[in-house]
């Protein structure tokens, strides 16, 4: 062992695998902004109430269908309402784990997502 050199810990191999982490990093963050430019819509009730939402989970619009609005039972369309908004939310974290286990090639990262 003596007069031997010790090759250098890490060598070419961590600078390539410090390229490929801030690759995916930029890859993560392009695949972030389109997330959260993305509109979803989500409907209930057959479509009496459709809601819209971008991917950043941000509410854009609910149209109701004039026939489900009955003053006797406000309950009902209030639980559509609520149905269609979880829906698109679901939908929401869907499309973001999809997009993102392109990026990562399905390595789960914790904390990620």
């Amino acid at each position: 062992m003596k007069g031997r050199k010790m090759p250098p810990m890490g060598g070419g191999n961590m600078n390539n695998m410090m390229k490929q982490v801030q690759k995916m990093q930029q890859q993560m963050e392009a695949a972030q902004r389109e997330i959260e430019d993305k509109e979803l819509e989500s409907t209930s009730g057959g479509g009496a109430v459709t809601v819209v939402i971008t991917g950043k989970k941000v509410l854009k619009s609910i149209k109701i269908d004039p026939e489900v609005v009955d003053k006797d039972d406000v309950e009902m369309l209030e639980d559509l309402v609520v149905a269609a908004i979880n829906e698109a939310f679901r939908k929401a974290d869907e499309v973001s784990e999809q997009e993102m286990k392109k990026v990562t090639g399905g390595i789960n990262i914790p904390g990620l997502f």
